[in-house]
């Protein structure tokens, strides 16, 4: 907190402590003041973001004209610094017991921090390209994975809840991608799907029978 001389203000000794726990939680990205809105005047500041201080105008405007259905809390709104930083801000109008505004408690939090965290994330999750595949043609490991997880994607569902229907579905774009082709391919699609090699073996079976309704002239 920032002051011209030791305040003996019984408003500032009462509300110091809330101040100043905000500000070390939420420092060094938050401003707190505490306002004066008989006099519009700053009472004390903790973290000041510009070069006010205590004396300094507060330019509060009428509490009058504040929205009584908001109960003394305002906000989160928006402020803008000189300097371009974006602030998120709260104000609540701190009263006596017979009701009187005593204090006004402001605090305006730097959006700079999670702006830049949100564009770090963001870009982190930006739309990809297509994966090159002349680079995967000979992975068929990473095809399985591919497909079975394309799948998995598609229809909402975790791997071990897949119904027959679906695992037959996958193992007809495994075949068309000519995975069983390779030997020993059988163990790591067993693998994919949480299912026996037995299972497996069956699914294949069916998948590849023939269709009688094909033979029909």
């Amino acid at each position: 907190m920032e002051e011209t001389a030791e305040t003996t203000d019984p408003r500032v000794r009462l509300w110091a402590p809330v101040c100043q726990a905000v500000a070390l939680l939420l420092g060094p990205y938050a401003e707190v003041v505490l306002h004066d809105p008989d006099t519009d005047r700053i009472l004390a500041i903790w973290n000041p973001m510009t070069t006010r201080g205590p004396g300094d105008p507060s330019l509060l405007g009428e509490l009058d004209d504040l929205d009584p259905s908001a109960q003394d809390v305002f906000g989160p709104y928006p402020k803008l610094l000189a300097d371009g930083r974006r602030l998120s801000s709260v104000s609540a109008v701190l009263r006596e017991p017979d009701g009187r505004a005593t204090a006004v408690l402001c605090v305006n939090l730097d959006r700079t921090p999670l702006e830049q965290a949100a564009a770090v994330l963001s870009a982190f999750g930006a739309a990809t390209v297509a994966r090159p595949e002349p680079l995967f043609e000979q992975d068929w490991n990473e095809t399985v994975q591919h497909i079975v997880g394309g799948y998995v994607r598609d229809c909402g569902r975790p791997v071990e809840r897949l119904t027959r229907a679906d695992r037959l579905a996958v193992l007809g774009r495994l075949e068309e991608a000519g995975v069983f082709a390779v030997r020993r391919a059988a163990p790591v699609v067993a693998a994919a799907l949480r299912v026996s090699r037995s299972t497996l073996y069956g699914l294949l079976a069916e998948l590849r029978a023939p269709n009688p309704m094909e033979d029909t002239p």
